[in-house]
């Protein structure tokens, strides 16, 4: 095993795969375990075939998390509504490369809010495609499923995407966290770490799990004794 890395990954729940009856409970719940992020899908019906929560349920859901959240925009036109999505509590605001036409300046608009700003890519888009932003963006999205539903099967592919994604911030001289959101599990986390994850989204592997707080300790504690290892 080839494993470069030392320092273990950020662990995002998503809250897509919680229980939206209960969203208060559910992110108590997560107080004080393993996860360092807690991870948001929007969807609007209108970029992904689906509709999730949006500015209100967030807002009520800031109130009630300890962790930053991390709002990922699965949504049309995500430049009009980045102010809106600060003032409701993101930390990071994530908007998706095929959504914007003018990528650098949805870029710049979401820093110069104080969010961490970054681009998702979806499955079928190359890493290449953000060569001119590499310097500029504070996170890169790697969705490793087809976005707008919880519980699909990883795509494999992904592992050499992420290598290459890597690859490229390394030439850009980019810091930017690289993130995985979709089909995370046990199995496949570590090998997502050595081709160079940073950030592990996991929804369905953590709440559909009998103690996702468990859960969530045990990937972590996984993950990092591999590390440890090498």
């Amino acid at each position: 095993m080839n494993m470069t890395r030392r320092i273990a990954p950020l662990l995002a729940p998503s809250m897509l795969a919680a229980d939206f009856a209960n969203l208060q409970a559910e992110a108590e719940r997560l107080a004080g375990s393993a996860a360092d992020w807690l991870h948001c899908d929007i969807m609007d019906g209108r970029f992904v075939p689906n509709i999730s929560f949006g500015l209100p349920v967030l807002q009520a859901l800031r109130r009630h998390a300890q962790q930053p959240l991390d709002v990922h925009l699965m949504i049309e036109e995500p430049q009009h509504y980045l102010e809106a999505f600060r003032d409701a509590g993101a930390a990071n605001i994530t908007v998706h490369y095929e959504a914007c036409t003018h990528l650098h300046r949805v870029i710049e608009q979401i820093k110069k809010l104080g969010c961490r700003a970054g681009v998702a890519l979806n499955p079928h888009t190359p890493a290449w495609v953000l060569q001119d932003v590499a310097a500029d963006v504070d996170l890169v999205c790697v969705m490793s499923v087809n976005p707008g539903f919880g519980g699909q099967a990883f795509i494999p592919n992904t592992l050499k995407k992420v290598a290459e994604l890597k690859e490229l911030l390394v030439d850009a001289g980019s810091d930017a966290l690289i993130e995985i959101d979709g089909g995370v599990n046990q199995d496949n986390a570590l090998p997502l770490i050595e081709a160079g994850a940073d950030v592990l989204v996991a929804g369905s592997f953590v709440f559909s799990s009998p103690d996702p707080v468990a859960t969530l300790a045990e990937l972590r504690a996984q993950l990092s004794a591999a590390i440890a290892e090498h």
